[in-house]
């Protein structure tokens, strides 16, 4: 019997919409779609800056490519973590920095239209509507472990595409050793872009290895729980590299560039002895000011604090491990 793909967990670990206590469906594979290229999808810098008018068609689509995705098959596998904590527990700095900020403050954020600027060590440079990632694509469910930095976990149904078939489709140089990936700038709409308490820089910009990037785990989101991202979640497009830690899933994207030296990260930059480029999910390996050897799995509560041993990689090990094969992981975290 094949061996099923890691990604592929138990619905009894995912949140308990009505929607997943019904799915039964078996992953298929699928073909990688042509990658079209209209010359329509490109865009001068100035329009991609300027937030135009709405463009209905593309929720529509979105919403039509989430309905007929290729489902997740369930394993068997332990806990439960309901909905409301996945789309009201978050870390989105640029909403706030409490964890309910993000919902709060994000509600009237302004996803449609929506564009992402690819350039850099690429041939296929361009400025794209979000509709020309996606259409192409039969979307996949994925069903992946979060683990935050901060000791806290959750297990979440995303829908999206591999991060691969767009990336073999920008055609990259030789010499493109990362993927450097950047959120919206949007004071008027991200209020915590404009705190005066802020510790990090904005925009937010986070980058991959190219070899991590075209793993087959890497993944980008448009939706969760068989609906569109929600806007707290990182909508309208974020990325899910499930053996990192969170804050390496970077969300709202409207840049990607492929580069050949290694960039400095936002949380590198804000707290580098704290946070390196990998941030590989590493029980071994603790943070300054917290044991990482366990996590607290959502929902918890003082009665029931639902803590659990993390795994190396998140539970991907045999997916990744090979990635970072004589490498000191207590040296590149």
């Amino acid at each position: 019997m094949a061996k099923k793909p890691t990604w592929d967990i138990s619905e009894n670990e995912v949140t308990d919409e009505s929607a997943y206590l019904s799915r039964r469906s078996l992953l298929k594979a699928f073909g990688a779609a042509i990658f079209s290229y209209h010359p329509s999808s490109l865009l001068s810098d100035q329009m991609a800056r300027t937030r135009g008018a709405s463009r209905p068609e593309l929720d529509q689509m979105l919403s039509q490519k989430i309905n007929s995705r290729v489902k997740a098959d369930p394993i068997n596998f332990a806990d439960v973590t309901p909905y409301r904590y996945a789309s009201s527990y978050n870390n989105f700095y640029e909403f706030g920095s409490g964890k309910s900020d993000p919902k709060k403050n994000a509600k009237d954020f302004v996803t449609n239209p929506w564009t992402v600027s690819v350039h850099g060590e690429c041939d296929a440079a361009g400025i794209y509507h979000l509709e020309d990632f996606v259409r192409p694509h039969l979307l996949e469910e994925r069903i992946y472990r979060l683990r935050c930095v901060e000791a806290w976990s959750m297990v979440i149904p995303w829908v999206g595409l591999p991060l691969v078939s767009l990336i073999e489709k920008f055609k990259p140089r030789s010499n493109a050793k990362y993927v450097k990936f950047e959120t919206l700038y949007d004071p008027t709409q991200m209020p915590g872009q404009k705190s005066l308490f802020s510790t990090i820089e904005y925009p937010y910009i986070e980058a991959l290895r190219i070899d991590e990037a075209t793993n087959k785990l890497s993944f980008l989101a448009v939706g969760m729980y068989g609906k569109l991202l929600p806007n707290q979640n990182g909508a309208p497009i974020r990325l899910v590299v499930p053996w990192k830690y969170g804050f390496k899933s970077i969300k709202s994207i409207v840049k990607i560039e492929f580069v050949e030296k290694m960039p400095n990260t936002t949380w590198m930059k804000s707290n580098p002895k704290e946070y390196g480029f990998y941030s590989n999910v590493n029980p071994s390996v603790d943070h300054p000011r917290w044991s990482q050897a366990t996590e607290r799995r959502l929902p918890s509560s003082i009665f029931s604090p639902n803590i659990r041993p993390t795994q190396m990689f998140n539970g991907y090990e045999d997916d990744v491990a090979h990635l970072y094969q004589g490498m000191d992981l207590r040296q590149f975290y």
